[in-house]
């Protein structure tokens, strides 16, 4: 009765922050003429994560220095990690074509300037490459999940070098970021973690019955980054690697 309870109010609240989030980004769209710029759109979109991250998580700890342009790539665990990192500062993220069909969340993703890719098509890929180089010209924050799907946290999944070419021998910022959660009454890799052949809908249901998660977010600036891609993807593994080993 407590768990159902806990849903229930926490459920309301989720739907309300949905309503409102999509209100201010209509307002948003009506006042530029449907024609809002990227930081307008990432700026309103960091505003609405933090709405939803209230939701699930009571408690952020912060570690390191946080970019604010350039690349960031991260770990992957679950959909709670695009509130996280997007609260932080206007970001734009790289995701899975999948997300665009998302209920609700893939609508907001498409407003927010989300850029999506299908990594089976390698001629897509490149067009991708140089969406991502354009940003970063730009000026904008892209975070890259280059483990290419989430995981269950254990460990930091071998990275994927496709999408790194753009800071390769380039001068933009290039940042490594490590999420973790922690929950005082269930399984992270079970009720936080989204990955695997779990379905939406069921697991947001259940964490939603769940106590209030807290998040962890380490980052690490790349000083010297490795002028081949391949080469990067290790060495970023490495350092995403080495910030989710510590305590």
């Amino acid at each position: 009765m407590r768990i159902s309870g806990r849903f229930l109010w926490r459920s309301v609240w989720l739907g309300g922050e949905l309503l409102w989030i999509g209100l201010r980004f209509f307002l948003l769209y009506t006042i530029t003429l449907g024609r809002p710029t990227l930081r307008q759109r990432t700026s309103c979109f960091q505003w609405a994560a933090r709405r939803t991250l209230h939701v699930f998580v009571d408690r952020v700890e912060i570690l390191g220095p946080l970019p604010t342009s350039g690349l960031l790539v991260s770990n992957h665990l679950s959909y709670v990690d695009i509130s996280l990192l997007g609260s932080l500062t206007p970001v734009v993220f790289v995701s899975k074509a999948e997300v665009k069909r998302w209920p609700v969340f893939g609508w907001f993703a498409v407003l927010s300037g989300t850029v999506f890719v299908r990594r089976e098509r390698r001629s897509e890929v490149s067009q991708i490459a140089i969406q991502i180089r354009d940003l970063l010209k730009d000026g904008h924050l892209v975070v890259l999940f280059p483990e290419g799907t989430s995981s269950g946290g254990e460990t930091v999944l071998p990275f994927k070098s496709s999408l790194l070419e753009p800071v390769v021998g380039q001068t933009h910022d290039v940042h490594a970021g490590c999420l973790s959660y922690s929950l005082a009454n269930g399984v992270v890799s079970k009720d936080v973690c989204y990955w695997g052949d779990m379905t939406l809908a069921p697991h947001l249901v259940k964490l939603l019955g769940k106590p209030f998660v807290q998040a962890r977010v380490s980052f690490a600036d790349i000083r010297e980054p490795a002028t081949d891609r391949k080469e990067l993807a290790k060495q970023l593994h490495a350092v995403v690697s080495s910030l989710h080993a510590k305590p």
